[in-house]
């Protein structure tokens, strides 16, 4: 099987970590994109590495850029232009599409438009592989593994700062749709002002002031977990300073790229009086998307997948497997096993 990987919108914040981690585990990035200055530019930084320049509303150039690769990674947002058109292009070629996007409205249009996998059974569709979706799917899943449903599933993500890029910018001005939790076991929209909370994150972020602020992990979640509720909260100051227009860019703090923003994402499960614990915590919520993405493409490409068509990431990987493997020095996994035992 072929290990060359497309990467649409390589050029991009997000997308210049996925080149290098892929070129880090060995597998052969393309790099593609609307912009071809932007491209070139990126293959002086990223040597010998070939161009596809293809835009999302030229389906022909979308195809002849997928073709022959053995999956699409699609970092280009907003989500709800981008990923029907890339999505479309993968699948004709038999190629995996995965993407990162936060954006619920556009991981339900992926799930809709490949609702059926017998018409393209041998590729999986697998949008929200990122840290806002995937990883809290798979911190979930762990955590309420071998029960039968949850009463309640409760995401809080914790960040120091909030450095928004441009990409991040435009789809929050381009998404606008109503947000969607579970309540009563099925999704719902959100009525009212949005609940605060206080939460006892980790060193070194501490206890925090969170707001409910669901991602494209309750859709993710919502396929494949029952439960009566689940919400995602969001630090509040991290929302302060996403909304705040002054509020720069990510800075490289370090040899790699990655700023010096440290994260928390808490998952607490709760069946009746039982409750269970797993969460993560690193540096840089753009930079590790990257090996949550590139760990989702090694493992559909040598078999380590149980589903096909459009998934959600807990339903197509181990979750506790995965989560294992993600844990490195750039990322730290914590997790209640079934018998009531933590490890990291």
């Amino acid at each position: 099987m072929s290990d060359d990987v497309l990467v649409y919108g390589a050029y991009g914040h997000t997308g210049r970590f996925v080149v290098a981690e892929l070129l880090r585990r060995g597998l052969v990035p393309i790099l593609s994109g609307r912009d071809a200055t932007a491209l070139e530019d990126l293959r002086h930084r990223f040597p010998g590495q070939r161009v596809r320049v293809a835009a999302t509303d030229d389906g022909a150039a979308l195809r002849s850029a997928a073709h022959g690769v053995a999956a699409v990674v699609n970092c280009a947002g907003p989500f709800l232009d981008t990923a029907l058109p890339v999505a479309a292009a993968a699948v004709s070629a038999g190629a995996h599409y995965l993407d990162c996007s936060a954006e619920q409205a556009a991981v339900q249009q992926l799930y809709r438009a490949y609702a059926e996998p017998d018409s393209h059974a041998d590729v999986v569709v697998l949008p929200a592989m990122a840290f806002y979706g995937g990883l809290a799917d798979l911190l979930a899943t762990a955590a309420v593994a071998g029960w039968s449903a949850a009463d309640e599933v409760t995401i809080a993500i914790g960040l120091d700062r909030w450095w928004p890029t441009e990409g991040t910018r435009t789809t929050g001005r381009r998404n606008t749709a109503t947000r969607l939790i579970v309540e009563d076991g099925r999704l719902a929209p959100v009525s009212g002002e949005a609940p605060i909370r206080a939460w006892n994150f980790p060193e070194p972020l501490g206890q925090r002031s969170i707001t409910r602020a669901p991602f494209s992990e309750i859709i993710t979640l919502a396929r494949h977990i029952s439960a009566t509720s689940i919400q995602t909260y969001l630090a509040t100051n991290a929302l302060d300073d996403i909304r705040d227009p002054t509020t720069p860019a990510p800075q490289a703090a370090d040899a790699s790229g990655r700023s010096a923003q440290c994260f928390t994402v808490d998952v607490v499960a709760r069946r009746g009086q039982e409750m269970r614990r797993t969460s993560a915590s690193g540096q840089d919520i753009y930079a590790v998307t990257a090996p949550l993405l590139v760990e989702a493409v090694q493992r559909l490409l040598d078999g380590r997948a149980t589903a096909r068509g459009a998934a959600a990431p807990g339903e197509t990987f181990d979750a506790s497997d995965f989560l294992t493997a993600l844990h490195t020095s750039h990322v730290m996994i914590e997790q209640d096993t079934p018998d009531g035992h933590r490890f990291a």
